[in-house]
């Protein structure tokens, strides 16, 4: 499959079914509001080394949570037990999502630049990009931050400043969204850690019908 080049000039994409069998789509294009929002209707997102250009991305196996499925293992249910945690949102967007990238540039690197920051800033301004936290004792622990389009999550990035910070955050934004009746979070891709928080497989199909239904989006 060809990799499409997007034009700055014109807000739309390939269709998702397009990409290739690692996911890659399209290159180029920009992060303006109205891009980034049309991309995760569409099951799009960029993702890209800071300072090569976007790489927008949509893999045909899409790992996700759905809200009521979170497996809340019985030590986190010990942790709950002992300590008195609390979650918050929008505290400070910007200062979750820094935090998310200072994490993982200490450990493997990270995709999250400036120009990420200041788009999902912006994302969070129009109302579309969430910060969440968890307080565990009054003191932070954790967080993530992703984007929510009508009743669908889309999650980018964690951070732990806690054992169990990351953990107790997504645990406690599935309860709100669940409460909420989203239908999903996007996890995008698999790994372990969101597989054992009840992370599974759902086929393109399913994943694009839920999409449809949850964002009440418009064609690309």
């Amino acid at each position: 499959m060809p990799v499409y080049r997007l034009n700055k000039k014109e807000i739309s994409f390939p269709n998702p079914t397009l990409a290739r069998s690692d996911g890659l789509l399209a290159i180029g294009g920009d992060l303006s509001v109205e891009r980034l929002l049309l991309a995760y209707t569409h099951g799009i997102f960029p993702w890209y080394t800071p300072g090569e250009e976007i790489l927008w991305w949509c893999p045909k196996k899409r790992f996700v949570i759905f809200p009521n499925e979170i497996h809340i293992s019985h030590s986190m249910k010990k942790y709950a037990k002992k300590h008195d945690l609390q979650i918050q949102l929008n505290r400070d967007f910007a200062d979750t999502m820094h935090r998310c990238r200072i994490k993982r540039e200490q450990k493997e690197g990270t995709w999250i630049s400036d120009e990420m920051e200041e788009a999902y800033y912006r994302l969070y301004q129009a109302g579309y990009a969430v910060g969440v936290e968890a307080l565990e004792d009054g003191e932070l622990a954790g967080g993530l931050y992703g984007v929510s389009i009508g009743k669908c999550f889309f999650g980018e990035s964690m951070f732990s400043e806690k054992e169990n910070g990351s953990k107790a955050a997504l645990i406690g934004l599935s309860q709100l969204l669940e409460e909420k009746r989203f239908l999903l979070i996007d996890c995008q891709f698999y790994t372990e850690h969101l597989e054992s928080m009840g992370g599974r497989y759902l086929a393109w199909r399913e994943f694009d019908k839920m999409l449809q239904e949850g964002t009440g989006r418009k064609k690309c």
